[in-house]
């Protein structure tokens, strides 16, 4: 369980700062112009972060700790896309809606994580424990 905490309380925090960031009220213009190299870019570093948290928590336990491994799963998924097809998300951010969706998900994902990081310790949660 303390890899799981620990994890959580470094990908709840990014996830909610990363995607608040990209946010349209912040940042307006941020995908109105993307170079295929930096998509790429974005490809590897989502790659590198899905890989190295499956590496280090592939838990399929039916409890919270498996949305930690699912996140490294489509991190990997999405890394793997951004780095073959850049060309497939270069000037495609039309549909707010669908973007909006997207974002309240991650963020909600986001404070689950933190919140299950960062509150006191519950007695049950010792089933990771190794």
């Amino acid at each position: 369980m303390y890899k799981s905490r620990s994890l959580a309380g470094i990908i709840g925090p990014t996830l909610i700062v990363m995607v608040a960031s990209e946010l349209k009220l912040w940042n307006p213009t941020l995908y109105d112009e993307q170079i295929i190299p930096l998509i790429y870019l974005s490809g590897v570093l989502f790659f590198i972060a899905g890989l190295t948290i499956v590496r280090a928590h592939n838990n399929w336990v039916l409890q919270w700790p498996v949305v930690i491994t699912i996140l490294g799963w489509l991190c990997m998924a999405l890394g793997l896309l951004r780095m073959f097809f850049p060309q497939a998300y270069k000037g495609n951010f039309s549909n707010d809606i669908s973007a909006m969706v997207v974002e309240i998900i991650l963020i909600s994902v986001g404070v689950f994580l933190s919140f299950k990081a960062y509150w006191p310790k519950a007695e049950k949660d010792t089933y990771l424990e190794k």
